[in-house]
């Protein structure tokens, strides 16, 4: 009876405690991961917006600019598995804020330092840590503030800041670049990134999750599809690095080019959220849009090869607007697998895709410059296709854990 009753009244008193605990509302939640996505990723999106202006002050070629690009991504795999302990650790408030604010450095300094391709890389690692930071602290405050229910399109809607950085990028090319400099876009940028602080809602669970017992279950999945992430995220990060520069190449203005890459993004916006929003509503059939959406993306960076401005907007469409729309969906399922431990587990797919960031840019951008564009952009299409089968299989693997 006394132990009854000592157990009835521990129950009482944690539910006095939840109670009285702030929560943070679902619509906070995922406006706290979207402002902060959107500001630990445009650093590197703006540098390939940018690359014809940088790259003509800076002296490098494509190749040069690959590499930049995969160094950032470089980082960021290595900092995902411990970017991923940091927030199981120290919970999603303190590192989101953390990472907002290493993305707004890095955004200012280039403006301020990066005088050649070495420096600019130099500094641009210090965005990459807050890029691994950032995604995994939002992919963290999803999990824990928003209901099963809605958290596929949720995710879409986190995803989402990827291309919205994007679109910003593109957008500064006319807007900025071409009339104040590229140097004031980088500022302005840090600026604006840094005001992203202030949309991180505090949470009072800041205390170290327990790691599921199933976490090890689905390690292979994982491993499949972090691989098959790194094969897609190469192919889309090269289009998103490349696309200014290779339509510059054939003849098209860069201002026209750039708002080629912001109809680009706008399509994967409005993609990943539609994605978000049938997750959510057919939970099982996930693995059929995740290969048609990368099908898509592989036909778009064929028509990519073909001369015309008609082909370059179709291609943009299909290989950044839809091929690029997946990763939504992918930290959807493996948050869902993992609810104890969402930063630690989709830091392993996480680093798959920023491994593809990283090889991706630096190979093709090689390629591009030994063989020209087009070669690359149908190398980068069949390497999606390839991104499509392994995908399937993972996801196939990864299904049997969440039914």
């Amino acid at each position: 009876m006394d132990a009854f009753c000592g157990h009835s009244l521990r129950w009482m008193a944690s539910r006095v405690i939840s109670l009285a605990s702030p929560r943070v509302s679902p619509w906070r939640a995922a406006v706290g991961a979207l402002t902060t996505t959107v500001a630990v990723s445009i650093p590197v999106f703006l540098v390939g917006g940018l690359a014809v202006q940088i790259s003509d002050e800076l002296g490098f070629s494509p190749a040069g600019l690959g590499l930049a690009v995969s160094a950032y991504f470089g980082v960021s795999a290595i900092a995902s598995v411990p970017a991923g302990v940091l927030v199981e650790r120290y919970g999603a408030v303190r590192v989101s804020r953390a990472g907002i604010g290493l993305a707004a450095a890095s955004l200012i300094g280039v403006a301020a330092f990066a005088t050649a391709l070495w420096s600019l890389i130099a500094i641009l690692a210090l965005g990459a840590g807050a890029n691994a930071m950032g995604q995994l602290a939002s992919n963290t405050s999803l999990s824990r503030h928003v209901p099963a229910r809605r958290q596929g399109f949720s995710f879409g809607v986190k995803q989402a800041a990827i291309p919205v950085s994007t679109l910003l990028a593109g957008a500064a090319v006319p807007t900025v670049a071409l009339t104040l400099g590229w140097r004031w876009a980088f500022v302005l940028a840090g600026l604006l990134a840094a005001t992203a602080v202030l949309a991180v809602p505090a949470d009072p669970e800041t205390s170290r999750s327990e790691r599921s017992r199933d976490a090890k279950q689905a390690t292979a999945a994982l491993l499949v599809i972090g691989l098959a992430g790194t094969l897609a995220a190469g192919s889309a990060n090269a289009l998103g690095t490349f696309l200014v520069d290779s339509a510059v190449a054939r003849g098209i203005a860069p201002g026209p080019a750039g708002l080629a890459l912001t109809l680009g993004s706008a399509v994967c916006v409005a993609a990943r959220l539609a994605g978000g929003w049938q997750a959510d509503r057919h939970p099982g059939r996930q693995i059929a849009v995740i290969s048609g959406m990368l099908a898509c993306g592989a036909a778009g960076l064929a028509l990519l090869a073909v001369p015309g401005s008609v082909p370059l907007v179709i291609g943009v469409v299909m290989g950044f607007g839809l091929g690029w729309s997946w990763p939504g969906l992918v930290n959807f399922a493996v948050v869902r697998l993992h609810p104890q431990a969402p930063a630690a587990a989709t830091s392993i797919t996480q680093t798959g895709i920023y491994a593809g960031g990283c090889v991706g840019p630096l190979g093709l951008g090689a390629l591009a410059t030994a063989t020209g564009y087009p070669t690359m952009w149908l190398v980068a299409a069949v390497a999606m296709v390839a991104a499509g089968a392994l995908m399937l299989l993972g996801s196939q693997m990864l299904r049997h854990h969440t039914i």
